[in-house]
């Protein structure tokens, strides 16, 4: 049976049980998310990083707010987000809700998937404000084509009192034609541009015309945090925010849970664990630390197996070959997959940005011992980029999910190679 058959099946069957159980739920919580202000955040790359950023300004604003990420969920304290999944259940998501508004808030950062829009997982939960990042090539195995992916994301703009839209992202168009009032950000488009961008891997600095060149800084680096804190920028407008409130509330994030979290402990050499794992991340991600970076580029990664999108195996592999000096390539989630097979299928792109086996191309499978053999080649001055699992605290493979957090392996490799000097 063809694609054309199925969809028609899974749009009579599926979606309608998925907006039951969502209203089911909505109502059995008495509708949470009614008695909140809810910024949805959607997009392929930066929605967790940009939810944090939202929330910590609502905060530092005085404007109690509740966040609902890959990372973790909360208020005042965020609590680990151990479910494999950005927007949980809609049971869960409406018992959470619940939760944060009888802790007191009156805002909720709430970052949603395109997995979760195509279920109808969030209906009952009015968006006040709906964030869209920017939409590039993932979850292919689940949308099967981009323009499923894209219009999926798009469903949060459907329904959204305002909008806040990258005009650099290619489609930025389709959200502009789904809401009637809206505001577009971005370095090259939009009606709120950055301009004077300052970048180091520490930060981000820019000023922004439009508001009589409001000055923007961030103490999270990397280029794409330019886009994320104009999107919080735009949020804080709209809610009535001060200009000293959004710049001291966006100042006031340091950090973001497995988000270019710099490690040290000792060694002559910078290393950063992030989560990127898709292709429109590294070509952010690459360049900007290959700037930054005094000796040679190393980056070790992956990419998940099981029904999970296989197409963008090769030209992650091809962009990590063109950036970085040397590259390692390793498990991550395999699952039913053999690991190899998938480690194979990064290779060939890299072989075609001329990187040659056991020269500065690698493979192990053994995620800790990948690190290990990272940590061992590197030399003063360098920098090391593990990526693919950030705050995730399993590792997904054939037998099923086994404890693995990523900064934990990281230290234990970088202590072992310091004893052993």
């Amino acid at each position: 049976m063809g694609l054309k058959e199925k969809i028609p099946f899974y749009d009579s069957l599926v979606v309608p049980y998925h907006v039951g159980k969502a209203a089911f739920y909505a109502a059995r919580y008495g509708f949470p998310g009614r008695r909140l202000t809810v910024i949805g955040v959607t997009g392929t790359n930066g929605k967790t990083t940009t939810s944090f950023m939202i929330w910590k300004m609502l905060n530092a604003a005085g404007r109690k707010t509740g966040l609902m990420t890959t990372v973790g969920w909360g208020v005042d304290e965020i609590h680990e987000q151990v479910e494999h999944m950005t927007t949980v259940d809609s049971g869960l998501l409406n018992q959470r809700i619940k939760k944060i508004v009888d802790a007191g808030a009156d805002y909720l950062v709430l970052e949603l998937t395109s997995h979760a829009l195509a279920q109808h997982r969030a209906i009952g939960v009015p968006i006040d404000i709906a964030v869209m990042t920017n939409v590039t090539h993932e979850h292919l195995d689940y949308h099967k084509t981009f323009e499923r992916y894209r219009d999926a994301k798009r469903k949060l703009f459907k329904v959204a009192r305002y909008g806040v839209i990258n005009a650099d992202d290619p489609t930025a168009e389709y959200f502009e034609s789904d809401i009637d009032d809206y505001i577009t950000y971005g370095i090259e488009y939009g009606d709120m541009k950055a301009e004077n961008i300052k970048l180091s891997p520490y930060g981000v600095s820019y000023q922004i015309p439009k508001f009589k060149k409001l000055e923007i800084e961030t103490r999270i680096g990397g280029s794409f945090n330019v886009y994320n804190s104009l999107a919080c920028v735009a949020v804080g407008k709209r809610l009535g925010l001060s200009d000293e409130e959004i710049q001291r509330g966006i100042y006031a994030l340091t950090s973001v849970e497995g988000r270019m979290v710099k490690i040290d402990e000792g060694q002559d050499f910078t290393v950063i664990m992030d989560y990127a794992h898709t292709p429109d991340a590294f070509e952010k991600l690459f360049p900007d630390m290959k700037k930054a970076t005094k000796g040679r580029l190393i980056v070790m990664f992956g990419s998940a197996g099981g029904r999970r999108d296989p197409s963008k195996r090769e030209p992650m592999g091809v962009i990590a070959g063109k950036h970085a000096d040397i590259v390692m390539l390793t498990e991550e989630d395999d699952r039913d997959t053999p690991g190899m097979e998938i480690i194979e299928q990064i290779a060939g792109g890299a072989r075609t940005s001329g990187k040659k086996d056991g020269k500065d191309l690698f493979m192990e499978l053994d995620r800790p011992s990948a690190i290990l053999k990272c940590c061992e080649m590197a030399k003063a001055g360098d920098t090391v980029l593990f990526l693919g699992k950030g705050n995730e605290k399993t590792i997904e493979r054939a037998d099923g999910a086994h404890a693995y957090y990523e900064e934990d392996e990281i230290r234990k490799a970088l202590k072992k190679i310091k004893k052993a000097k």
